[in-house]
């Protein structure tokens, strides 16, 4: 427990953090940082024992971030360990008629992730099976709008009656030919196609390096998903890393999302100099060179060893900028001040959903100018 909970003359605030207030008037108030801990405790260990978790609770990437914060490891893996059982995690997915009823969804999914080194071997496998559909659904929900953006931009001086499928203007198209709509099949006939050639792209090296301290778990989990479509596309020679205080090359295996995803050692420190270093360091095959980083910017080491590596990688012409959320919600909690010094070195920070990524790094790899955060 935080250290000035451990002295002897502290032992009833370890008790009412333990057991909850006795509605005593004698009773010693806590302090903020003591109500702050308690919130954390009784998201797990309610006060109230007759209900056990509410449906409602949730824990978020910063309620076990707060719990790393304030916990050493061994007290953090009790705490996990019991999450683990007062969810009934094991159980559900043991069960496997439960786990082929269940709809996962983003916050599930980053609680496997989070808790995944706490799960018995066959629950571990259904909830590879749950992370698996997930990530297909993630692929499907932007695998198109991705690879028709970065396949490239239209021309809009030009028109086409014979595009090919790359080049197809799907809204015209689909104006042009209700009039052939067949109400047995469900389907409009495309008589015509219209279409705009798309501009050329040269080939283009896309390094992204995602922080994969546990603030970041949804962006974690939307990137490896976005990563392995990107190394789809020819025209890209995509990498993908992840760090926290250790730096991790998982390019080679872009082709399989569930493995990126299960990669994860969620809750370390942030070292990003350190995987900016990295990412200088690699042979950029000639291409142009583009960096994403994905992070909140809460950097572990000295800012301005931080800086230094970005005025290193501007100086070799590597183009950069910073995505300070990939999530559903876009909403970003980053360092400002690090943010503004980026800025100021022509490094720009954004947030974005997952809908509107694409249009983003179309954006970026064509050289366009990017509204920042």
């Amino acid at each position: 427990m935080i250290e000035d909970l451990s002295s002897t003359g502290l032992r009833k605030k370890r008790w009412r953090l333990a057991l909850g207030s006795l509605d005593d008037p004698a009773e010693e108030p806590l302090s903020q940082k003591e109500v702050e801990l308690d919130a954390l405790l009784e998201k797990i260990y309610p006060h109230r024992r007759e209900g056990g978790l509410q449906q409602d609770r949730r824990f978020s990437a910063k309620w076990f971030k707060d719990i790393r914060e304030h916990f050493d490891k061994p007290m953090v893996q009790v705490i996990q360990k019991d999450l683990i059982d007062r969810l009934g995690l094991k159980r559900m997915l043991k069960d496997p008629e439960v786990v082929q009823d269940i709809e996962p969804d983003i916050n599930l999914v980053s609680t496997i992730l989070t808790l995944k080194d706490q799960l018995p071997p066959e629950a571990l496998e259904s909830a590879r099976r749950l992370v698996k559909q997930l990530a297909d659904d993630l692929t499907d929900r932007l695998r198109f709008n991705l690879i028709n953006q970065i396949s490239g931009r239209r021309s809009h001086g030009q028109r086409t009656l014979n595009p090919r499928f790359q080049e197809v203007d799907w809204d015209k198209t689909i104006r042009e030919n209700l009039k052939y709509y067949q109400p047995s099949l469900q389907t409009i006939i495309p008589v015509k196609l219209f279409g705009m050639p798309r501009s050329r792209r040269s080939a283009k090296t896309l390094i992204i390096l995602v922080d994969q301290s546990a603030s970041m778990i949804e962006s974690y989990i939307f990137a490896c998903v976005i990563s392995s479509i990107l190394a789809s596309i020819p025209s890209l020679q995509t990498h993908l890393i992840i760090f926290d205080t250790d730096v991790v090359d998982l390019t080679a295996e872009l082709h399989d999302p569930v493995a990126l995803l299960f990669k994860a050692q969620l809750g370390g420190g942030t070292d990003i100099q350190r995987a900016l270093q990295y990412a200088a360091q690699m042979d950029h095959h000639g291409n142009e060179t583009c960096l994403l980083l994905i992070s909140d910017l809460y950097e572990g080491a000295s800012p301005e060893l931080l800086f230094g590596q970005v005025e290193n990688l501007l100086s070799r012409n590597i183009r950069m900028i910073n995505l300070l959320a990939l999530d559903d919600s876009g909403t970003p909690d980053y360092d400002q001040e690090i943010a503004k010094k980026m800025s100021l070195l022509g490094v720009p920070s954004l947030a974005c959903t997952p809908e509107k990524f694409p249009e983003m790094i179309a954006g970026f790899l064509n050289g366009e100018e990017l509204r920042q955060v």
